[in-house]
């Protein structure tokens, strides 16, 4: 799950992380208000939205008055912000963050990970801030530094100090990285999340460090136990089909073909999708029903599969191991009549009463293809889609 800015930098506040002076407004009659309470000569914009990239787009403006601050606060609430991470829609600016402005001396780069590989948390920080940190990567590696964390002794005095040489921080600018690193992984441990990321983290004319930007996303798996960070989530910044899909217990993500896909577990979809593109179709979604499916869910994800206009052909492959396939046959065939599905559905199912599942499915008088293997049904499902565009 991701939140937005003036939510991290709040949270960065609760675990002594320093952070511009700001306040976020749904309304631009009071952003003027805003500045007055922040005090300064001049203020900084930025449009809230789940994506990076804002400041290119437009999403990020410089402002001299109360008035200025006023009339770009106006024109950017309201509006689909498109940048290079977000579809060609773009994502809604429902709220601006205010910021007094600071001189920046230098921009820094500091996150903190979940290495999956080594099991650890690990640091990566660069003296390129600001910029895109795979860019630094792949240009200039030499500029990346990183710190792997153990599991029993945490963070080391000794490892802020290799990253404050690297940074080419001094004096006491050591201490500060030290307490911003704490409390990154504090609030990592804390809150359960995977990914906290200052981009750039400045040092001002003062030699003072500041996060100027802040990123945190949470683990999905963790919410359950964090419901102060579940009531953070903006479902307008999420893709209206994957919230529905999450009420249902579906794990269902938006993709750009004309196939629907709806199987049982994860690794089987993902399978299932590149035979899909092998056999040269493209999906529309990956959709894991889960393994103790039933009609109501499958009635769900025809729902969602259905809601996409791009959809041309459904390929449903189920493995019957939990439940049986004659029952996910009969679930099927009561999801399409409630449904009212009239797009071609193929259906490959395999395991525990597969003849009894496939002879339910055969000769129903409904758009439904019966598929005696996986390479078979994409084919079929390929064939379909193309005939349907």
């Amino acid at each position: 799950m991701n939140i937005h800015e003036y939510q991290a930098k709040q949270l960065f506040l609760d675990y002594g992380i320093p952070v511009p002076g700001g306040k976020q407004t749904a309304s631009p009659e009071n952003a003027a208000d805003i500045t007055e309470l922040l005090g300064g000569e001049s203020w900084v914009v930025k449009a809230q939205v789940h994506a990076g990239g804002r400041g290119k787009a437009g999403g990020v403006k410089l402002a001299k008055s109360g008035a200025e601050v006023a009339e770009i606060s106006k024109a950017m609430l309201g509006i689909q912000l498109i940048t290079h991470q977000t579809d060609a829609v773009g994502l809604p600016v429902n709220q601006v963050l205010i910021e007094k402005t600071y001189p920046i001396e230098r921009e820094l780069y500091l996150s903190l990970l979940v290495d999956r590989t080594s099991e650890r948390m690990i640091f990566i920080a660069s003296a390129a801030g600001g910029m895109d940190i795979e860019a630094v990567a792949h240009e200039t590696p030499e500029k990346i530094v990183t710190a792997k964390l153990s599991p029993i002794a945490g963070l080391q005095a000794y490892q802020c100090r290799l990253v404050a040489y690297a940074l080419g921080l001094k004096g006491k600018q050591h201490k500060a990285l030290e307490k911003i690193m704490q409390g990154m992984v504090d609030l990592m441990l804390a809150k359960d999340a995977s990914q906290i990321e200052i981009n750039p983290l400045i040092v001002t004319s003062s030699g003072e460090l500041m996060a100027l930007d802040a990123k945190i996303n949470f683990d999905d798996n963790a919410l359950a136990l964090h419901p102060d960070i579940l009531a953070l989530k903006d479902p307008s910044q999420e893709d209206d089909r994957e919230n529905i899909a999450q009420q249902f217990g579906l794990n269902y993500v938006t993709l750009e073909g004309n196939i629907g896909c709806m199987v049982n577990g994860a690794g089987l979809a993902m399978a299932t999708m590149d035979l899909v593109k092998l056999k040269g179709g493209k999906p529309a979604n990956f959709l894991d029903v889960g393994g103790g499916t039933n009609v109501e869910k499958v009635c769900e994800a025809f729902k969602l599969i259905l809601s996409d206009k791009h959809v041309k052909a459904v390929l449903v492959n189920i493995f019957g191991g939990i439940v049986k396939c004659d029952v996910i046959a009969q679930g099927i065939l009561a999801a399409v009549k409630e449904v009212h599905v009239t797009l071609p559905v193929v259906v490959r199912l395999e395991g525990t009463n597969v003849e009894e599942g496939r002879a339910l499915l055969s000769n129903t008088g409904l758009n439904i293809y019966a598929a005696d293997d996986l390479a078979h049904a994409a084919e079929q499902v390929v064939a379909l889609a193309g005939e349907a565009a």
